[in-house]
């Protein structure tokens, strides 16, 4: 047997894992669809909502955080674990979000927050009263230096020092985040078993797994040393977080314990799925370690695509070639836009035809192997929203304004029906933020009726994958090609196809395998209908998939 058909094997064999390959839709529910005309998205809207995309026939959604919160980062601050916010429903509605998705087919995954809480949480306010509480030593807390400034350099995500002074303790608290987001010393076995009760809590109610939010910040040095300096100067970032390497202040080595007990909670639970948002710089190794010898998570995504500028055959292979797929080793997620990220359409389209880079992106990510993670919107090829200053609720798009996207014009709500007011995400007068008018002409109900539109070619690549188990669960191998392609082969045990894209911006000759050069083009950029052979001068910023074998 070959080393590629065993490979090939090994990959079937785990194939019975829902999860691996599944399709992922990612809810952001404040944007997804109102139902109380308050402005804001809710479950409610969430169950109504499951229907459509269920049609589009992906296998999940992720629902972004609805828990109990003050929202100064809209959910990431969560003051409840076990509660849900008020302006997203109850847990009726949650029940009826579960029912409905399982019914349909539809894994639901939630988020879970373990690295920080709201300070409004019932822990800080106890953990702040003073030293000596029971839960003291639930937050990190320390000193300041003999000169009463901060106990190291660290800077966060936001702006400014990780350190704020904290009056009633008299000490300062961590927070990577907002101010109002203290860091959990998640080193302590007490706050990691409160936090796996959580895990347990949602488990029951009936979730089909985790994505963990800012896994690599959840334990820091205690020793507290200063990071050094990355050499990057304060021209070419937006923030200072970024002129430093951050060796202490996150990506502690203890982090992989934690998750053992994670996977073990998991495990009481049969047939879930984690996966890992790992971010910084270089996360391949934290990626590898979170996800090692299937007993910690079983998937994790970085930022490869999410905030690159441009899509190019460098970037990609650069990516791909970090998974070489040995016995152990994690299942990638991929993710080209998100809830924190401008919109990949807007970063990568430039001077291209704009339909044509949307097309081109979504038959990319649904032939990665892994887990395609498709947020809202992305099917629609919706553009990053237009969010005038004045209309900015983001903070971070507030700090860096003008000098960032931000994240509001990611966040902007789903347009249902083109004619309807608020693009019939809402019958109120003012939604939360303001739909974005050009964003009517994409709605859902328009290209519906389009046979030509983005939707219904998402639509379509979706179903032709789930028809080719070779590209939902089989190996990879990535061939030798010239500059500006990207090719690989997605190998099944009946069938294998080549998927191959030209994301230059010149005409470019290139002969695929011979076995491949009368295969059937199952997919393209332009088209996700079938047609015969293959051609061997690719012209700019195209794809297709062509197959072989199977049924």
């Amino acid at each position: 047997m070959s080393e590629m058909t065993e490979m090939t094997s090994r990959m079937v064999t785990s194939a019975a894992e829902w999860w691996r390959g599944a399709v992922i839709y990612q809810i952001y529910p404040r944007s997804f669809r109102d139902t109380n005309a308050d402005g804001v998205g809710d479950l409610r809207g969430v169950v109504e909502g499951l229907d459509y995309i269920a049609s589009l026939g992906v296998d999940g959604i992720w629902i972004s955080p609805f828990f109990t919160s003050p929202m100064k980062d809209f959910g990431y601050d969560v003051s409840d674990y076990c509660g849900i916010d008020p302006s997203f429903g109850t847990f009726e509605d949650f029940d009826a979000v579960i029912a409905k998705a399982h019914e349909l087919g539809l894994k639901v995954i939630i988020d879970q927050v373990y690295s920080h809480t709201s300070d409004e949480h019932a822990w800080f306010q106890e953990s702040r009263r003073d030293r000596d509480n029971p839960k003291a030593d639930w937050y990190v807390w320390a000193d300041p230096k003999p000169d009463g400034s901060p106990p190291s350099n660290w800077q966060s995500v936001f702006g400014g020092s990780s350190w704020q002074w904290d009056g009633p303790r008299r000490q300062y608290y961590l927070h990577n985040f907002l101010t109002s987001q203290p860091d959990l010393n998640v080193h302590n076995p007490d706050v990691q078993n409160a936090l796996l009760d959580v895990a347990r809590f949602w488990l029951d109610r009936g979730v089909d797994g985790f994505r963990l939010d800012a896994l690599n910040f959840s334990m820091h040095d205690p020793e507290l040393r200063d990071n050094p300096p990355s050499g990057v100067p304060m021209s070419q970032v937006t923030r200072p977080f970024d002129m430093q390497i951050k060796r202490f202040n996150q990506s502690h080595a203890d982090i992989p314990a934690f998750l053992e007990r994670i996977r073990a909670t998991i495990d009481e639970f049969p047939g879930r799925f984690t996966v890992a948002e790992v971010g910084g710089p270089e996360p391949l190794e934290e990626m590898k370690a979170f996800t090692d010898g299937g007993k910690r998570l079983d998937s994790a995504y970085n930022f490869d695509f999410l905030y690159a500028p441009d899509l190019t055959a460098e970037r990609v292979r650069s990516s791909l070639s970090n998974w070489d797929q040995t016995p152990g080793e994690g299942w990638p997620s991929w993710a080209f836009s998100n809830h924190d990220a401008p919109r990949a359409t807007t970063r990568w389209a430039g001077d291209d035809d704009f339909e044509k880079i949307a097309r081109l992106s979504m038959l990319l990510l649904l032939s990665l192997r892994g887990n395609p993670i498709i947020y809202q919107g992305e099917e629609l090829g919706l553009p990053q929203g237009h969010v005038a200053f004045a209309d900015l609720q983001d903070p971070e798009a507030i700090t860096n304004w003008p000098h960032t996207l931000g994240r509001d014009g990611a966040r902007t709500p789903m347009p249902w029906s083109a004619e309807a007011p608020q693009a019939g995400f809402s019958q109120a007068n003012r939604t939360w933020l303001k739909v974005d008018p050009d964003h009517a002409a994409r709605a859902i109900d328009r290209q519906s009726a389009e046979p030509g539109a983005v939707l219904n070619y998402t639509r379509k690549l979706l179903s032709v994958r789930s028809d080719n188990p070779a590209l939902v669960n089989g190996s990879s191998e990535l061939l030798d090609t010239p500059e500006g392609i990207i090719a690989f082969i997605r190998h099944g045990v009946e069938s294998e196809v080549l998927c191959a894209f030209n994301l230059g911006h010149t005409a470019i000759d290139w002969t695929p395998p011979q076995r491949f050069q009368s295969a059937t083009t199952i997919a393209s950029e332009a088209v996700a209908e079938a047609r015969e052979g293959v051609l061997t001068t690719m012209a700019p910023r195209t794809g297709y998939w062509a197959a072989i074998g199977g049924k």
